[in-house]
């Protein structure tokens, strides 16, 4: 038993009560303790993360204690190489949220004094923040899979409150659908996790012991339905996608970050470790039509997101085609594919997540989301300008940026699966290859619009970024580059967890049919 897990996670909600309860009027010292807390967790995380051993047992820093005796449920954690990336990514964000909403719940002036958004309890969002960790850490921990819906669920809370009441002027429409749309997903996700527990008649909700549990094929294919219907929603797949635009462009700046850049790769994450390794003849079945649902996701997403006047619904509508490549690579059924689409939930989260900031940090100053009230930005304020560059391009997959090496993976390795014998996956990749160049598009069409041209009247008082906010974007901008140039410290943890599920889905790959040639 290993207490890493459970102290990371009662960590942040220890904080949270600590925060809620701070007398009124600590404002400041409020969103001190956050900072030092989100921080304290994030050295944990790193501290754990090296200690990890690809090499050893699947799950490591395993914690079980009996929950819901009589029906087997426990409080099971544990962490394989996929679930620790993606801690560890929530880990790195979380105190980066904190520091860029630092004035987010004070109310928000634009330069000529007019109130964009008026103050909130600071107490309260920062409390939600930190609760809102826990259940990102809870999630992607969780081995009982009673244990992962409770999370899956739990996480809408805190999001829907900030949200719903830090947001723009239509929040309350945005989090409404937000959590309608969801709730949809995990009462069908409720449904198959009963499902499997009679089906498997094993008396237990651990993941670990139901891979394999269900042979009939009828009883995968609906229980597989079940899962993935709510992943999809959550990830958010065409045609169940529309939620996201709204809620990503009403949440704070902040909040947008953990929505796309964490708790979106909930959904693929599940794909990954639930559809595949627990239904794998569903998953085999569903492939070709989820494959295209991708590759309409990949086109649809790039598309749209061209006609984009708002800023933050632009970056909305990337993510959309961005999740299309991930999914892509998750059902391609290749190690090298699964590889990348693991990697790519992690550097999208640090390019989303640095393009949301950006655009929070304008959007402060000119108080408006809208592109042509901008205009020659780079005069005014240069620092600013050049993050807005990088992470747009950190967006489009620049080669030389984190990005580019996921979604190539995802292409190369669907283009070259072999798992269904078929040229199918092959012409899926070929087809998603025409998002590159809508990618550039989009980014450098809203780059050219905000930042070059002539100076606009409106931004002609604004500030270059000050010390906070570069504080805030430089770490981003250094791991999109670093992991840009050197990925192989996240793909040495990343690959023996995906030929873990390869193994498990029984498809074999060129890797691991010359691994077993070799044995």
């Amino acid at each position: 038993m290993s207490p890493w897990l459970p102290i990371l996670m009662a960590v942040p909600v220890l904080g949270a009560v600590v925060v809620a309860l701070l007398p009124k009027g600590s404002d400041k010292l409020a969103k001190q303790v956050t900072l030092l807390v989100s921080l304290a967790v994030m050295v944990l995380t790193l501290v754990m993360a090296v200690q990890f051993k690809p090499g050893g047992d699947r799950f490591q820093f395993v914690a079980e204690y009996d929950w819901i005796p009589s029906f087997g449920v426990k409080f099971g954690v544990g962490v394989d190489g996929i679930a620790l990336v993606l801690i560890a990514l929530s880990a790195v964000l979380v105190p980066i949220v904190v520091l860029a909403s630092w004035n987010d719940a004070d109310g928000v002036k634009t330069a000529d004094g007019t109130v964009i958004a008026p103050k909130r309890s600071v107490k309260t969002y920062f409390s939600l923040l930190l609760v809102l960790e826990t259940m990102m850490i809870g999630v992607f921990a969780a081995t009982d899979i009673f244990l992962f819906y409770i999370f899956f669920e739990a996480m809408l809370i805190p999001m829907y409150f900030m949200i719903g009441s830090y947001g723009g002027a239509q929040r309350s429409y945005a989090a409404v659908k937000f959590l309608l749309y969801s709730l949809f997903g995990g009462l069908l996700m409720l449904v198959a996790v009963i499902g499997l527990y009679f089906a498997a008649g094993k008396g237990t909700f651990m993941f670990p012991e139901l891979i394999g549990a269900i042979q009939d094929p009828n009883t995968q294919k609906w229980l597989f339905a079940g899962f993935f219907v709510a992943f999809a929603i959550k990830a958010p797949l065409v045609p169940v996608h529309t939620w996201l635009p709204d809620a990503a462009a009403q949440a704070p700046a902040g909040a947008a970050v953990l929505l796309v850049g964490v708790l979106d790769k909930v959904g693929t994450f599940g794909m990954l470790r639930f559809c595949l390794e627990l239904f794998p003849e569903a998953a085999k079945t569903f492939t070709t039509p989820i494959v295209v649902l991708a590759v309409i996701s990949i086109i649809y997403g790039a598309i749209v997101a061209i006609g984009q006047t708002d800023m933050k619904r632009l970056i909305a509508y990337t993510s959309i085609s961005h999740f299309g490549f991930i999914v892509m690579g998750v059902f391609a059924m290749d190690q090298i594919a699964q590889s990348g689409a693991t990697l790519y939930m992690v550097n999208h989260g640090f390019a989303t997540g640095a393009l949301f900031l950006v655009a929070g940090f304008l959007i402060a100053r000119r108080g408006s989301p809208y592109i042509s009230d901008y205009g020659g930005v780079q005069k005014v304020a240069p620092l600013l300008a050049g993050f807005f560059l990088v992470a747009g391009l950190a967006g489009l997959s620049l080669p030389g940026l984190s990005s580019f090496v996921s979604e190539f993976m995802v292409m190369i390795g669907t283009y070259s699966s072999v798992a269904f014998g078929s040229g199918a996956l092959a012409v899926a990749a070929i087809v998603s290859a025409v998002a590159v160049i809508l990618a550039a598009v989009y980014i450098l069409w809203v780059v050219q619009r905000t930042l070059n041209g002539p100076t606009a009247e409106s931004v002609k008082g604004f500030k270059d970024l000050n010390v906070r906010e570069v504080v805030v974007l430089a770490p981003l901008v250094a791991l999109i580059i670093a992991f840009g140039f050197y990925p192989k410290p996240l793909l040495d943890v990343i690959n023996p967890s995906v030929e873990q599920t390869i193994q498990n889905v029984k498809v074999e790959t060129p890797a691991i049919a010359e691994k077993g040639a070799g044995n």
